[in-house]
């Protein structure tokens, strides 16, 4: 296996949140833009990127030095990490999150993903998955963070969205009305997932009409970043919410753009209204800064610290319990296998008797199809047949979907969008194999269950 390659990061410039109008282009107020950049004098423009690219964002001829349009980019990276001659560059926050650590005042969370513990090895001369949790854990906590695994709010987006879709069925497949499924009135089936920050921008972008279908579950660092200022700042931590600096590492760039959306200060506005913070505090967001797997390697480098050289041992700590269905997200179909399990559970009153739901994984194949059979319990038995699909590689298939939809209204119930190919263990923020192509690299499955 070749070495993996040096990204060319830079900081955020000064006008990358926009100017002060509330709408430039396809950004709103506050919103990152320019996350993902080509340069210039390096770029030779062979056009490997433009195969790459799900929105047609990249710009310029055969030859010719290419630029990347702000407008349609969805900062998926995919560009990025399968450029042959390291061109594209990616905006880092590396050097904000080390001024953080060095702050005694700050509580800096680490808030990693489960595709990064799979990945990370690979900035250290290791193999895909070499690199135990508690290694990593530890080597966190030597740089100066606090822990909270992503995986534990993963199985709270698992609930989210599982109870979500079974509301759906009960409103759109079964008929019921009640007051508790008034809200589903105004988004029908297919219901599509809501994890992936950059397939929710290219459907917002390119794909207005199926907003209504796309869940209204945070993807799981959102919720891991409301809950860690204000649950855990007061029941687990005891600091001052204001204190602390939450930093989501993972293996994506979309991330990066999706914790500056406006709306992601959940936590603000929740301290604010129960009086926990003064009510001339200015707003923040649930998630402070966004690191790739390559930034925090570039940490842990500047600090002297090699992962897989400490120790495997820790005591288990409150922020990092979690289910095995949460550490399934990272790969296609895993979120689509974790909800089912949840609402076949809900639905018929007993657990699958073999919770592997193979039939919907989708790290092999980029569009699978499936009917999921689930007998109903308040109906007599009545079996509900589930239609789902697993998308996953944005660049040939979102059209594809939303053209089978535009068929069939009825083709499906449920869909799972990841944007990069296999999913999020093949994210743009993942270790860069040299001359690019890194999405082929030959990554250790993810464990299925606790």
């Amino acid at each position: 296996m070749s070495e993996v390659s040096k990204v060319s990061t830079f900081a955020p410039p000064k006008d990358a949140w926009g100017t002060n109008a509330d709408f430039d282009g396809t950004h709103r107020k506050g919103e990152l833009r320019g996350i993902i950049k080509i340069n210039q004098n390096n770029c030779v423009g062979c056009d490997t990127c433009s195969s790459f690219c799900p929105t047609e964002a990249i710009q310029g001829s055969l030859g010719v030095a290419h630029k990347i349009s702000v407008n349609s980019c969805v900062n998926c990276a995919q560009c990025l990490v399968n450029c042959p001659f390291g061109a594209i560059e990616q905006m880092s926050f590396v050097d904000i999150v080390m001024e953080k650590l060095q702050d005694p005042k700050a509580f800096v969370v680490a808030h990693p993903s489960p595709s990064v513990r799979v990945s990370i090895a690979e900035e250290f001369g290791g193999k895909p998955g070499d690199l135990t949790v508690n290694r990593l854990y530890n080597a966190f906590e030597k740089a100066g963070f606090h822990n909270y695994d992503v995986n534990f709010a993963a199985d709270q987006t698992i609930l989210e969205e599982g109870t979500e879709f079974i509301k759906k069925v009960k409103y759109w497949a079964l008929g019921e009305r009640s007051e508790e499924l008034e809200h589903v009135a105004h988004h029908p089936f297919p219901h599509f997932t809501s994890c992936c920050p950059a397939w929710v921008k290219n459907a917002e972008t390119f794909h207005p009409s199926l907003i209504p279908h796309i869940s209204g579950a945070k993807s799981p660092i959102q919720m891991g970043g409301a809950l860690a200022k204000t649950w855990a700042a007061k029941f687990v931590w005891k600091v001052d919410p204001q204190d602390i600096f939450m930093v989501a590492v993972t293996p994506c760039t979309a991330k990066i753009f999706e914790a500056s959306r406006p709306e992601f200060n959940s936590a603000y506005k929740y301290l604010i209204q129960n009086n926990q913070i003064p009510q001339d505090t200015k707003s923040f967001q649930d998630i402070d800064a966004v690191l790739t797997a390559r930034d925090i390697a570039e940490i842990f480098r500047r600090k002297g610290i090699n992962p897989l050289t400490l120790s495997d041992e820790r005591e288990t700590e409150t922020m990092n319990v979690y289910t095995g269905a949460a550490t399934i997200f990272g790969n296609s179909g895993g979120v689509m296998e974790a909800a089912l399990r949840t609402a076949y559970f809900i639905l018929s009153g007993f657990e699958l008797s073999n919770p592997d739901v193979i039939v919907v994984r989708g790290y092999e194949k980029d569009i699978v199809e499936a009917v999921i059979p689930i007998p109903l319990k308040d109906y007599g038995g009545k079996i509900i047949e589930v239609k789902i699909a697993v998308v996953n590689g944005a660049s040939r298939n979102i059209k594809e979907i939303v053209k089978r939809l535009t068929d069939d209204n009825n083709k499906y119930h449920f869909v799972e969008v990841m944007n990069c190919p296999g999913g999020c263990v093949n994210g743009g923020g993942q270790p860069v194999r040299t001359m690019g192509t890194s999405w082929l690299h030959p990554l250790l499955p993810l464990p299925l269950r606790a």
